[in-house]
Parts: C-alpha cells; sequence; structure tokens
C-alpha cells in the first residue's frame, strides 16, 4: 500500500510543512482544501507531516492538527468556534465607532473545552511528535512573536513551549477593532506574517529546527483562505465611497497582509533556496478566478440574486468580510469548488488518474510566472507608464 507521501509525491525523506494563512470565517475555504489532502494522502495530517505553522484562523486550525484532529474532526469544531468568536459584544458595540465589534468570552469557554489546559510541548508530544508554529504581534515590544515548540530526540524546545496552547490560540486571533488584545498580544495577521510560510521555512532552516531540516529535503504545503480584491478606480482613489476613515481602515488591513504575503510566496517560489518544493494553494475571490473552478449552487446557502458561484459579481465578492458569518456558507462551497479543481473528478464520480488536476502533487502556479493559477492579475501598464510620463499629467495631480 502506497505511503501519504507517495501518494502526494513527496520523496520519502522529505521533511513536510504544512503552512495556514489567516482570514477569520474564510478558514472554512482551508479546510475543504485540508480534507481533500487527507483523503488524497490516505490519512490525517498529524500522521505525516513535520511540522504545523498558522496564524489568527489558520492557528485555530494548526492548535487542532497538533491536538490529533483529522480535517473532517476540525471542521465540525471549527463551526463551533466560528459561531461563538463572532459574538457581538453589545448592540451598539462597532469597528469604526464602539470598537471592538465582538466579545470573546463564549470563544475563550468553548476553547478551553476542547483544547484544555495543555502547554505546546505537551500537546506536540506523541508517539510521533510535531512541530509548531504560531504567530502574534507583540504590541509592547513592536515585533511579531513566533510561538515555536519543536522536538529534536524526544525533548521540546522553543522560548514558549511551556505556555498554554490555548492562550497562543487567542493571542493569535485578536484582531484590532474586532477584538480587544489579548493584553500585549493581537492577530499576528496584522503584520507580515498573516501567511506564516515564510516565518514556517525560515524557523525550521535557519533556527529552532535547523539541526533537523535540510532545503533540499523540504516540502512545504501552504494554504490560503481566499484572497477580496478591492478595485478602485483611480478617479475615486481621492474620494472613495462611504466615510473616509471605513475605507482606508479596511483598505489597509487586507491590502497590506494581502502584499505581505504575495512576496512570501513570491520569495518561497523564486528558487532563493533552491531545491525547496514549495506548493501554495489559494484563489482569489474575484469573477475571473471562479470562472475557473467547478460552478456550484448557492440558492440554499446565501440569500442573493445570484444562483451560482459563477454568477457572483465583484463588488459582491469584493465585501466578503473575515467577520461576515453570512457568508461562512459561500466560503465553504468556494472551497469545495476549489478542492474539486485540483482534484478533478471523474464522469461516473470516481476520481480519476493523477494526470489530470493538481492532486497536490505541485505548485499551483501558472507556468513561467509567480502567479497561482486561482489568483487573478489586473494592471494596466501601458496606461500608467503613458500617464506618468506626461508631465502635464503628473502636473494636473497637484491641483486635481
Amino acid at each position: 500500500m502506497p505511503t501519504p507521501k507517495q501518494n502526494l509525491g513527496i520523496p520519502e525523506n522529505n521533511k513536510v510543512i504544512i503552512s495556514l494563512d489567516g482570514g477569520g470565517m474564510r478558514g472554512i475555504l482551508t479546510l475543504q482544501l485540508l480534507k481533500k489532502l487527507e483523503e488524497v494522502a490516505g490519512a490525517p495530517c498529524h500522521q505525516w507531516c513535520d511540522m504545523i505553522a498558522g496564524t489568527s484562523t489558520g492557528a485555530i486550525i494548526t492548535g487542532l492538527i497538533v491536538k490529533r484532529k483529522s480535517a473532517k474532526e476540525i471542521e465540525d469544531l471549527y463551526m463551533q468556534l466560528v459561531t461563538q468568536v463572532f459574538t457581538k459584544r453589545n448592540f451598539l458595540a462597532d469597528r469604526f465607532l464602539d470598537p471592538p465589534k465582538f466579545d470573546k468570552k463564549k470563544y475563550r469557554n468553548l476553547l478551553k473545552q476542547i483544547v484544555g489546559d495543555v502547554t505546546l510541548a505537551q500537546a506536540c508530544s506523541d508517539t510521533r511528535p510535531l512541530d509548531m508554529l504560531i504567530t502574534s504581534k507583540d504590541m509592547a515590544a513592536g515585533e511579531e512573536t513566533f510561538f515555536t515548540c519543536f522536538s529534536n530526540g524526544g525533548n521540546f524546545t522553543g522560548t514558549y513551549k511551556d505556555v498554554l496552547l490555548r492562550a497562543i490560540m487567542e493571542a493569535t486571533m485578536s484582531a484590532p477593532t474586532y477584538f480587544l488584545p489579548f493584553e500585549r498580544f493581537i492577530d499576528g495577521g496584522t503584520t507580515t506574517f498573516n501567511n506564516p510560510a515564510g516565518a514556517a521555512v525560515l524557523e525550521a532552516l535557519c533556527y529552532s529546527g535547523k539541526d533537523k531540516y535540510k532545503a533540499d529535503a523540504l516540502t512545504v504545503f501552504s494554504f490560503g483562505t481566499g484572497t477580496s480584491l478591492r478595485f478602485i478606480k483611480p478617479e475615486d482613489t481621492r474620494n472613495p465611497k462611504g466615510p473616509d476613515i471605513k475605507f482606508w481602515l479596511n483598505y489597509v488591513m487586507d491590502e497590506t497582509g494581502k502584499d505581505a504575503s504575495d512576496m512570501q510566496t513570491d520569495m518561497l517560489r523564486s528558487k532563493l533556496i533552491p531545491n525547496l518544493d514549495f506548493r501554495r494553494y489559494q484563489i482569489s475571490l474575484d469573477e475571473t478566478s471562479l470562472n475557473k473552478i467547478p460552478d456550484k449552487d448557492i440558492t440554499q446557502i446565501y440569500h442573493t440574486q445570484a444562483k451560482s458561484l459563477r454568477q457572483l459579481k465583484n463588488d459582491e465578492l469584493a465585501a466578503i468580510d473575515m467577520a461576515d458569518v453570512s457568508k461562512f456558507g459561500l466560503m465553504k462551497v468556494i472551497g469545495e469548488a476549489m478542492a474539486e479543481y485540483i482534484c478533478p473528478p471523474s464522469e461516473n464520480g470516481k476520481e480519476i488518474d493523477q494526470q489530470n488536476g493538481n492532486w497536490y502533487r505541485k505548485d499551483l502556479v501558472i507556468p513561467k510566472t509567480s502567479r497561482g493559477e486561482l489568483v487573478t492579475a489586473f494592471g494596466d501598464t501601458a496606461e500608467i507608464a503613458k500617464q506618468l510620463s506626461s508631465v502635464a499629467w503628473v502636473d494636473a495631480q497637484h491641483t486635481a
């Protein structure tokens, strides 16, 4: 019987890292990809991977994988957690007028029931120990914190290996304006590491795992939660729709995280680390990308004029906020369609041979570019070059 690594086209001597992005309730998309990944592998992730890394919602999933849960088990628990985490603090609570919007009490209580009072080291220890990394921003120190726990010959290392796992799983998801900080900590996704793949590789190769992980024997699975593209017309940038503070707070929080994530993906795809086997799975939430994945009926899970995924419009897709649980079912369906795109079924319902589809055997990237197959690129380089070469146009911007 083939091993999980053989099923996924991974050399048997390779170490495997699974990295999970942040994204609030959109983590349900990631879980659809992980369920299919485990189906293809023939075993839960915790049985064949070596390190799990996560930020925010990805860190919640990370903690549950480290607790030896399968993706299907995590989905059931995750659905409970999401309904609790986005509990409005009071009737008047609002991100902009009376932040934070949500109260973490119910989430905290449920997390304690599920995870208990185990430390990172206790959670990572088993007959087959796992390494882990979770990111959070330390406001008091003004720096990102990597909460790590690595096993070396049965001994666990990591500055915070003896802290409570559930404390870290709260610190990493405490997004500003959505939630109160966890004392000095806020959501790790507010800075560079909403996509923690770069941090995971850095920690594995240069720090905690430097004697254990080697670049030429390393496979990294990196999972996104869907990225919203905000289409702002050039003439609207000075006077965006709605209150300026609301527009810019949303824009800066979303776009800085997206740009940082893209930079890490580009870096890991660039061969800057020779022989690294990097496999990224992400989709941009726009009409172009949704037209590439299988169409799915959405009439039963989302109230809109659109009857299926391919009828959704860019304005509606760009408005999918990380805390908008009304779109939870929609994000699940997008994840299911994305998993089907990666692993397409045959006409009779049986999975076809692995010559078709991606099957998690390689990076989901367009050949000869660094852009993902399901990540749309927009731009108008010819117009930009024309405008910025014109003295009259440049001078006019100072008076417009």
